[in-house]
């Protein structure tokens, strides 16, 4: 089970975020403020679930492992990848003016 959540927050992070806000305490007490989370939902989903991961296992510590995988989760974010499904709808949607 633990594999499979995994995949689908690799897949839809921002799904993720969303049943673990509404169905789990999962961010119950990590942030002072909502703001972050809606940033981090908005702008960076993958490095938001890292970051929650992190404070839940690792007890908040940063050591190798967890800045690693901030590392991953932010490239993941930023890739020029995550917009390529956006590019590929649009350019095969007929041009409305012709």
């Amino acid at each position: 089970m633990p594999c499979l959540l995994v995949l689908l927050a690799l897949a839809a992070p921002r799904l993720v975020v969303a049943c673990l806000w509404f169905f789990t305490h999962w961010f119950q007490g990590m942030f002072s403020s909502v703001l972050w989370p809606i940033l981090g939902f908005f702008f960076l989903p993958t490095t938001l679930l890292w970051y929650s991961a992190v404070q839940h296992w690792f007890g908040g510590q940063w050591s190798l492992w967890p800045v690693v995988g901030l590392v991953v989760a932010l490239m993941i974010d930023m890739s020029p990848a995550s917009g390529r499904g956006r590019r590929a709808r649009r350019a095969s949607r007929p041009d409305p003016l012709l």
